[in-house]
């Protein structure tokens, strides 16, 4: 499925005609901007064979409601989410331990924007999340993504505890995060067919999503606050297995 959105922002305006440029429907550029970055996205733009349009910096405020476009906005029919059937085949692919992240209700655009952003950084191969009650992929999301929403295939599921249960009917090991927990992040091990689970701002995980997973753990807290932002702990784990996963310890 698919829809047609407005984009802004120099890297995932790059991204989308480096990726996805036959989606692209119209594009406009500050006319007062001609520096080295705005002239690479304005070369792809044309090698695409767009339409350039030069307008001012009101005109690109306009089109995305003041939001921060950096000089560059496109309009484009971007390619929908993915769906459970297509991650399956993804998985049927890959010829390495799978490494997911599946995100249980994460509602604000700049979280899941990061969470992608820390995704792609660490090679995850897909991030899963519910269709309910869950951000999708808008124009905030790509912008805060910086081009991940493009390249980390983004998941959205019917029903989140069905989907976990496939997973691991494939060997694919779900570990969760709690603040309720002593098992410690740094003590679990993260090789091999893996599931990052990240609860939703503020409430965490649902029941039935933390029954799912094989393992909870916790993040040490040294100072005087409880918990970290979602998208904060999500690089901390995905960092922490990539770790892992790279040097075997």
């Amino acid at each position: 499925m698919s829809s047609k959105q407005i984009i802004y922002g120099l890297h995932a305006v790059q991204a989308l005609l480096e990726k996805e440029p036959d989606s692209v429907s119209a594009i406009w550029f500050d006319k007062t901007r001609h520096d080295k970055r705005m002239q690479a996205v304005f070369g792809l733009a044309k090698k695409a064979g767009l339409t350039v349009h030069k307008v001012a910096k009101e005109e690109l405020d306009r089109l995305c409601d003041r939001a921060p476009h950096q000089g560059v906005v496109a309009e484009s029919v971007v390619s929908g989410v993915w769906d459970e059937a297509r991650l399956m085949t993804l998985l049927d692919e890959l010829d390495v331990p799978p490494f997911l992240l599946i995100l249980d209700g994460v509602t604000d655009p700049h979280n899941l924007g990061a969470c992608l952003r820390s995704a792609d950084g660490a090679g995850v191969h897909a991030v899963i999340a519910p269709k309910d009650n869950a951000c999708t992929l808008t124009g905030t999301v790509r912008k805060v993504a910086s081009g991940a929403a493009e390249s980390v295939p983004f998941v959205q599921v019917t029903n989140l505890a069905r989907t976990l249960g496939k997973l691991k009917d494939r060997g694919i090991w779900l570990v969760g995060t709690s603040g309720n927990v002593d098992q410690n992040l740094y003590e679990q091990d993260l090789k091999g067919p893996l599931g990052i689970v990240m609860g939703a701002e503020g409430q965490g995980m649902r029941r039935l999503t933390s029954e799912a997973c094989d393992f909870l753990v916790s993040l040490p807290m040294q100072g005087k606050v409880e918990s970290l932002n979602v998208s904060v702990t999500t690089g901390i784990c995905l960092y922490e297995a990539l770790r892992q996963r790279t040097t075997g310890k």
